[in-house]
């Protein structure tokens, strides 16, 4: 039977820029929050289900990313596999595709190439195909001969090397086929939040890597090179600056949980050393036991998890929470990094915007320091935010541009001497004025939402058992199918290899990675009654 979803304005009016597109490619950037998601899988749901492709792929930045993808796109009755090997074999049957990463396709490239022959290809966040230079040749040797191609992008983007695959460029800026701002989304209500960025300034004094002694506000003019050093002094976890900016910030964050319970707040810290000393002085200061997260922790997509479902306050990580991790809860975040780059910055922003139904007004801030490319960046965000919230008629054009900041320093060198904070950090008059500005959030049953009819697909998977999706139902045969052939290894005395194959003929099947869920559940019951042989 067909079924429906709920699309929003913007994301029926992309589907509509989409199926009138005269090429294969589709770039659409849409702003952190505003549901690119659901929106790249109803085109791909739409396209399966008319025959104009064989299989959805979609490729993104993360492991962690990947599962919500899969998740996502359980939600449209379309099963992706998030677990995909280039040595898994043929896909399942009962799947309508995969999800993988930019990573994993520049090693299996040669693997993807047939999967992606014919398929529609999601790209998320496509920047990230020009990370590497080997990146972006795998994207185009895997998926060149694909039949549909969307690429997604929260902020607009630039080439700074080789231009990235499927993508026009004006100059060097990437051209969008469809475009969904944040002021858009503010203007639609109910899709973001308002951000709002209160700035400190501070009085650093830091030994420069020529030994020369230095002093200076955030407010006083210096070069590139000793500007970058007066930001690394004020974000020393030994200094005065850092751990006054720490206290402000939760402050804001208790003011938030006065209304939303469960607001989380979130501290962006140069590297995996300075997030652990940020996460002591929480501890120390504040009498907090942030969740920590670094790249170097196994367990750290399951950290992003639990924290996300919990109410605990405070996440600090470097850069694994900075783009893509849906985490709707995040209200409050320290921008305590010396990365200036304006997408990072936006990023950044786009983890605290995510709208969430039924808690009435719900500002976000992110507190920075107030150093002149950061507040530049700011002043952007907060004029489109400003023009939104006063509903003007006029559409203002963002124009964007990357301040990189790329000063090699001697660390060794390098010495931060103190840094205090000046004065008492609020908000810049001009969004203390906007108080009265902030739109009425709207009713639940929003009229802008459209009901969007989907067709049913020729393969789908068979229904959950129980409280189980399809996925999980794989992921539990899968898991039973192992502690089987591992209980009948150690009963037979035959080796692991032996045991599976002959499951596998008693199943039907090649192997594992290309059995249907009801080929896995075969299995399973030949597994139980080799078990009960006398």
């Amino acid at each position: 039977m067909a079924r429906t979803i709920r699309l929003r304005r913007w994301q029926k009016a992309a589907l509509e820029s989409f199926h009138a597109r005269s090429e294969t490619d589709f770039l659409a950037v849409a702003t952190p929050g505003a549901g690119k998601t659901r929106f790249a899988l109803a085109a791909a749901r739409l396209s399966l289900a008319e025959g104009r492709c064989k299989r959805v792929i979609v490729v993104c930045p993360t492991q962690a990313l990947k599962h919500q993808w899969a998740g996502g796109a359980e939600e449209l009755d379309l099963h992706l596999d998030a677990a995909w090997s280039a040595s898994a074999g043929a896909l399942p049957a009962d799947l309508h595709g995969i999800v993988t990463t930019y990573q994993q396709v520049a090693t299996s490239a040669r693997a993807l190439r047939p999967l992606g022959n014919d398929a529609f290809v999601i790209f998320d966040e496509i920047h990230h195909a020009g990370d590497e230079r080997a990146w972006g040749e795998s994207v185009r040797l895997a998926f060149q001969g694909a039949a549909e191609r969307l690429s997604l992008s929260g902020t607009p983007f630039r080439s700074d090397t080789q231009p990235i695959p499927f993508v026009r460029y004006s100059g060097d800026e990437a051209h969008p086929d469809f475009s969904y701002g944040y002021g858009d989304a503010l203007r639609d209500r109910g899709v973001v939040r308002p951000v709002h960025f209160p700035r400190v300034d501070g009085q650093m004094e830091w030994i420069g890597a020529d030994g020369s002694y230095s002093s200076a506000a955030f407010d006083d003019a210096l070069d590139r090179v000793r500007s970058r050093q007066r930001l690394r002094t004020a974000l020393a976890v030994d200094g005065e600056w850092l751990p006054e900016v720490l206290r402000q910030a939760h402050r804001a964050l208790r003011d938030a949980r006065a209304t939303h319970p469960r607001a989380g707040g979130l501290v962006i810290a140069i590297d995996q050393q300075h997030a652990r000393g940020i996460a002591g002085l929480m501890r120390s200061q504040l009498g907090l036991e942030p969740v920590l997260v670094t790249s170097d922790d196994p367990d750290a997509t399951a950290r992003i998890r639990q924290f996300s479902e919990s109410d605990a306050p405070w996440i600090v990580a470097v850069r694994m929470v900075s783009e893509g991790v849906d985490i709707p809860r995040l209200r409050v975040g320290v921008f305590a990094t010396t990365t200036l780059t304006e997408l990072f910055f936006r990023q950044a922003v786009g983890r605290l915007v995510r709208y969430t139904r039924g808690l009435g007004s719900q500002r976000a801030y992110l507190f920075i320091p107030a150093d002149p490319v950061l507040r530049s960046h700011a002043d952007r965000i907060s004029e489109e935010r400003r023009h939104s919230l006063r509903r003007r008629d006029e559409d203002s054009e963002l124009e964007e541009r990357e301040e990189r900041v790329q000063t090699e320093e001697q660390l060794s060198l390098f010495a931060a001497i103190s840094a205090v904070t000046v004065g008492t950090t609020v908000l810049e008059r001009r969004e203390l004025a906007d108080d009265e500005l902030d739109p009425e959030p709207p009713d639940d049953d929003d009229d802008d939402e459209l009901v969007l009819e989907l067709a049913p697909l020729a393969t789908t998977a068979p229904a959950a058992e129980g409280e189980l999706t399809p996925r999980q139902l794989r992921d539990h045969l899968r898991e039973q199918n192992a502690a089987r052939a591992g209980e009948l290894a150690r009963l037979t005395g035959l080796s692991h290899r032996q045991v599976n194959a002959e499951l596998n003929r008693l199943a039907g099947i090649r192997r594992i990675s290309e059995a249907t869920s009801a080929q896995l559940a075969k299995r399973l019951e030949r597994a139980d009654r080799w078990m009960q042989r006398p």
